[in-house]
C-alpha cells in the first residue's frame, strides 16, 4: 500500500505561479516524499497507459539505486555538435536556478533530475533508425520513483507558467492518484515471439575489418572500434516491460536502462560505468577485452585465465586504462587504481576490468568528465579523434545512442552515466541490437565477428531470440 499525504506541493505551486509572473518565465516546483517501497518494474509498468513514450528506467549494478521516471515536465534537447555537453549543463543550471525545491533528504538521485543521453557521434550523418532521438536529449520527469539503498522516495515536478491558475494543483493531484491507483491493475500481456533475425551485411563488415587492419599497419592509429547491427522482427509489438523483466532476471549485475522517446525505446544492460559522481567522490571503469563464459566452472576459469594472459586483449585494455587515468588526473586531486587487472563476469561474457577512484577538484562537473571520457578507447579507438573520424568514414551503422553516455544528473551535480553497450532500439514490432569490437593490427576478421556474436547474446536473449 502506498500512502500519498498532503504536502507542501500546493503552497509551492502557488508561490511558483507568482514567481513565474514576476520573472516572466516558467518556474519549477519539486517536492520529495518518502513512501513505502514499490517494485520498480511494477511502477514503470503502471505508467504504460498514461505515459507510454515518456518513461525511463535505471538500475545500477549494485541494486542500490533505482530511478524510474513518468511524464515529461520539461526536456533539454539539441542536435548541435559543438559544445553539446556544456550546452546541456548550462540549460540544466538555468532551468533549476529559480526552482522551488522541497527536499529534506541528503541523498543523490532524488529531487529535480534529468535523465537521458547523447549520441555516439553528432557529426555522423543521422539515419532514419534514430530519427526519434535528438543528439542530446534529457527528460525532467513529472513523477519519479527513486529507491536508494532500500528506501523509497517520490519526486513530483511541476512547471508553473505565468498563465497557470489553481486548477493546476487539482490536475497534478488527480494525475498522481491515477498513477498510484493503476499499480493495483498492472497486468502482464502475452509475450511477443521472434519471427525473423537479419544480420546487416555481415560479410561486408568482415571486409571492413580486414581493410582497417591493413590501414592500421600503415598509419599511426593504434585501434579502431567497428560496430554492427542485427535487425529483429516480431509477431506483435514488443512490450518494453517484458524485456526489462528479462534483463533484471538475467543481467542483474549490469546497469539496466530504458529510455523512451516519441514511441521508440532505447534499452539495454551495460556492464560499463563511464562515470559516477557523489560529492567529490568519482568512480569510473576501464572495461576492454572480452571472452565468452565457460560451460562449466573449470572451463570458465580456464577462459578467464586465457583472457588475463591474452596479448591483444591486454594491449586493448591498457589503452583504456591509460586514457582514463590521464582524464581523471586532470580533474582529480588524487586517483587510485588497483595494481592488477581483474575480471568482471556477466551471464554471457567476461571482461578485463580495472576500477578507478578519484577525488574531484573544485568545480569539476560530471558532464565535463563525460565530455572528457567519451568515447573511451573501448568504444572509439586510439587516438580518439582519428579513430572516431575513421569510424565516421567507414562504418555503415548510425550508432545513435549505442556506445554513448546515458544516465542521470541531479540538481546537486551528482549523477551516474553508463556506456550504453549491450543495448537495442525497440520500434513497435521490430528492434535493432548492436555490438562492436576493437580492431588492432593483428586482428582476425572472423574472430572479431565471433566476438560480436557473443556480445549480441544479452539483448537477443532478453528479446526472446535465445531460449537458454
Amino acid at each position: 500500500m502506498v500512502t500519498i499525504t498532503e504536502t507542501e506541493l500546493k503552497d509551492g505551486i502557488l508561490e511558483a505561479m507568482d514567481r513565474a509572473k514576476a520573472l516572466s518565465k516558467p518556474v519549477l516546483v519539486s517536492e520529495v516524499q518518502q513512501i513505502n517501497p514499490i517494485d520498480p518494474l511494477k511502477f514503470f509498468t503502471a505508467g504504460r497507459e498514461a505515459f507510454l513514450g515518456e518513461r525511463f528506467f535505471w538500475k545500477d549494478p549494485s541494486d542500490e539505486t533505482f530511478i524510474i521516471g513518468m511524464g515529461i515536465c520539461n526536456q533539454i534537447q539539441s542536435d548541435q555538435a559543438a559544445g553539446r555537453f556544456f550546452h546541456v549543463e548550462k540549460e540544466w543550471k538555468r532551468f533549476i536556478q529559480d526552482a522551488i525545491i522541497y527536499n529534506r533528504f541528503e541523498l543523490d538521485g532524488i529531487g529535480p533530475l534529468i535523465f537521458g543521453g547523447f549520441s555516439f557521434d553528432p557529426m555522423k550523418e543521422k539515419s532514419k533508425l534514430w530519427e526519434k532521438f535528438a543528439d542530446s536529449q534529457f527528460h525532467i520527469p513529472t513523477f519519479m520513483y527513486s529507491e536508494i539503498k532500500g528506501k523509497a522516495y517520490l519526486t513530483t515536478n511541476v512547471l508553473c507558467t505565468q498563465n497557470d491558475d489553481e486548477s493546476l494543483i487539482d490536475a497534478i493531484h488527480s494525475e498522481k492518484q491515477a498513477l498510484f491507483t493503476s499499480l493495483s491493475d498492472v497486468q502482464n500481456d502475452e509475450g511477443h515471439q521472434l519471427n525473423k533475425e537479419i544480420e546487416i551485411n555481415p560479410e561486408q563488415w568482415k571486409e571492413q575489418v580486414r581493410s582497417i587492419v591493413e590501414e592500421l599497419k600503415q598509419e599511426s592509429i593504434e585501434k579502431v572500434v567497428l560496430a554492427r547491427e542485427t535487425r529483429l522482427f516480431f509477431d506483435k509489438q514488443v512490450q518494453v516491460e517484458q524485456v526489462l523483466s528479462q534483463l533484471l532476471n538475467l543481467q542483474r549485475e549490469s546497469f539496466i536502462f530504458a529510455f523512451e522517446s516519441n514511441g521508440d525505446c532505447f534499452i539495454g544492460a551495460s556492464p560499463e560505468r563511464l562515470i559516477k559522481k557523489s560529492g567529490k567522490k568519482l568512480l569510473t571503469t576501464c572495461l576492454a577485452g572480452s571472452i565468452a563464459r565457460g560451460k562449466s566452472e573449470t572451463d570458465d576459469k580456464q577462459l578467464g585465465e586465457e583472457l588475463l594472459n591474452d596479448r591483444k586483449n591486454l594491449i586493448e585494455h591498457q589503452y583504456v586504462v591509460q586514457m582514463i587515468k590521464e582524464a581523471m588526473e586532470e580533474s582529480c586531486e588524487e586517483v587510485l587504481l588497483p595494481e592488477k587487472t581483474q575480471l568482471l563476469k556477466t551471464r554471457d561474457i567476461q571482461h578485463l576490468y580495472t576500477p578507478v577512484i578519484g577525488k574531484a577538484k573544485e568545480n569539476t562537473s560530471i558532464l565535463n568528465l563525460v565530455d572528457r571520457l567519451h568515447p573511451t578507447p573501448a568504444l572509439g579507438g586510439l587516438p580518439k579523434e582519428a579513430a572516431v573520424e575513421k569510424i565516421r568514414e567507414v562504418e555503415d551503422l548510425d550508432r545513435g545512442y549505442y556506445g554513448a553516455p546515458l544516465g542521470w544528473l541531479d540538481y546537486k551535480d551528482n549523477g551516474e552515466f553508463a556506456v550504453s553497450i549491450r543495448s537495442g532500439l525497440i520500434q513497435k514490432d521490430e528492434a535493432s541490437i548492436f555490438a562492436g569490437c576493437g580492431v588492432v593490427k593483428d586482428s582476425n576478421p572472423e574472430s572479431e565477428y565471433i566476438e560480436t556474436k557473443i556480445k549480441f547474446r544479452p539483448m537477443l536473449r532478453a528479446l526472446g531470440g535465445i531460449n537458454k
